[in-house]
């Protein structure tokens, strides 16, 4: 071990000699509860806006040119339904739009399009040959000067293990899905209900405001678009709410606890009767510059009256994060790490980054979202907890960026707002689940990496999975039995597979934050 890589275990182990010290004198609540599996703790890591190809495209064969973080795979490491030499050169998207790589020096690019219809009209009912028409936005010459040349083909850019390094290495040391899909098409906000409950259907209430696009994010009263939710303070576009259930619902009605933890919901300026909480909390980017934190639409359960936090509420004291009390399940991510030094992680928690480290193109970038990955999930190895803990890294939606792969379509539709096979259509619609329309899916495929002393090492799992599948996993560990009412979590793909629960792994594997490369293993 290098000399740096003994500076920054000890460094770690001074951590967790910090964090032991408190926690170690505290039972775990969580470990009473029975399971069906020996994971007593699910962590969802929820990120922003990445295709399977654009981060794992290459795995596990990165380029390694000269001055860039060098990726080598493990010895006999898996390959993946990634991009082969046909698609890296004779491309269907056409003779200008083939696949490229891209640098870490171009971390930071612009958002591409990722809403409902032009995702369908990109994957031309499964030819995958109109990204660049269809989701390609052209990157400002000023702003991304190395991009701006592509124009809309900078739709078609991938990274590699040069720059998304700690992604590739917690892949190589535990497991991950190459057949993780949305379980529809659509932007954030339908990602992030997709994962709370699986029903982007039954919209309750709706309000516009200024920008007057309710009409692109709702139809058939089923959300499609990235409005705010009904029941928050600090929200900026239209909104709207949901009837029904969400995992949330499930986990209170059997008493397991629980939280959504996400960054900047602490408010700038709090709630007072007749002044709603503002949430203007900015955090910088590696780059320096600043973002606003919190994002109301990328907080799926404030959508419902069951389990908001409408007024931004902080809990009363440490005892009651994870359980029933003025926040309502819902917090600021500070609390995560305050009640895990206290040695009571709740059994079920969603974390959120700030937007500045959430991967979001134009808001974040991948070197951002790495810096956000690895601090969590080193410290996360680091608690008594982690013999019983499962991560699930994903994300909320593909932000448009080329994918080669159609999932399976499991729900079809007919809006005017679908457009997979043709003008208004998703096959028929006759098959869709509660006979809900605007749920076309599964929709495009995503990263999944999972975290775990259960993980299976240098696994890839090819099993068909969607959003709700993590939800299922949730369901099936604690027997909350299903959310019903047309969830997609009643036909959830198992992502057991990953798992290997007759052995629980020792080893710890820490990474640099900056490089992603590995610094230190522990057995």
């Amino acid at each position: 071990m290098s000399k740096r890589s003994q500076y920054l275990a000890a460094l770690f182990a001074a951590s967790l000699c910090s964090v032991v010290s408190v926690s170690a004198t505290d039972a775990d609540p969580a470990k009473s509860v029975p399971t069906k599996t020996p994971i007593k703790h699910v962590v969802i890591i929820f990120q922003e806006n990445e295709s399977f190809d654009h981060y794992f495209g290459t795995y596990p064969k990165a380029a390694n040119p000269p001055h860039e973080t060098r990726f080598v795979p493990l010895p006999n490491s898996p390959a993946v339904n990634g991009l082969n030499t046909g698609l890296l050169t004779a491309n269907p998207n056409g003779s200008t739009a083939q696949p490229f790589r891209l640098d870490p020096s171009q971390n930071y690019t612009c958002d591409q399009t990722h809403y409902y219809t032009p995702e369908q009209q990109a994957f031309d009912a499964g030819l995958m040959d109109k990204f660049p028409q269809f989701t390609g936005v052209a990157c400002s010459a000023t702003t991304y000067p190395s991009l701006a040349p592509y124009g809309t083909s900078v739709v078609m850019g991938y990274y590699d293990g040069n720059t998304v390094t700690a992604l590739w290495n917690y892949a190589q040391y535990f497991a991950m899905s190459d057949n993780f899909h949305g379980s529809t098409f659509g932007p954030s906000a339908v990602g992030a209900i997709n994962l709370a409950s699986g029903m982007t259907g039954n919209v309750r209430y709706t309000a516009d405001d200024q920008y007057g696009d309710l009409a692109s994010d709702v139809v058939d009263n089923t959300m499609i678009g990235d409005p705010d939710p009904w029941y928050e303070d600090c929200y900026s576009y239209d909104r709207v709410s949901f009837r029904g259930k969400n995992v949330g619902d499930l986990l209170n009605a059997n008493g397991i606890s629980w939280g959504w933890f996400q960054g900047g919901f602490t408010p700038s300026s709090p709630y007072s009767p007749g002044h709603p909480a503002q949430c203007n909390t900015t955090t910088n980017r590696l780059d320096g510059t600043p973002e606003t934190a919190y994002a109301g639409y990328h907080n799926p359960f404030q959508f419902y009256e069951s389990t908001n936090n409408k007024h931004h509420i902080a809990p009363v004291d440490l005892a009651e994060v994870g359980h029933d009390g003025p926040a309502n399940h819902i917090y600021d991510l500070s609390y995560f790490w305050k009640e895990i030094a206290a040695g009571t992680l709740p059994a079920v928690t969603f974390l959120k980054a700030a937007r500045a480290q959430d991967g979001h193109p134009g808001n974040s970038s991948p070197l951002d979202e790495q810096v956000w990955l690895v601090n969590t999930i080193n410290q996360l190895q680091q608690l008594p907890q982690w013999s019983d803990t499962a991560v699930f890294i994903a994300w909320d939606d593909s932000d448009g960026w080329y994918d080669h792969v159609i999932g399976p379509i499991m729900n079809q539709s007919t809006t005017p707002k679908d457009a997979l096979t043709g003008p208004g259509a998703c096959g028929t619609g006759a098959d869709s689940l509660a006979g809900i329309q605007g749920r076309c899916g599964y929709g495009p495929r995503l990263p999944l990496v999972v975290v775990s002393a259960y993980a299976r090492q240098n696994f890839v799992d090819s099993g068909v999975l969607d959003q709700t599948s993590i939800i299922r996993f949730i369901e099936d560990n604690w027997g909350l039995g299903r959310i019903g009412e047309g969830s997609f979590d009643a036909i959830a793909g198992d992502p057991s597979p990953m798992f290997d629960f007759k052995h629980v792994r020792q080893d710890r594997v820490f990474l640099d934050p900056s490089t992603g490369k590995i610094v230190a293993s522990t057995q």
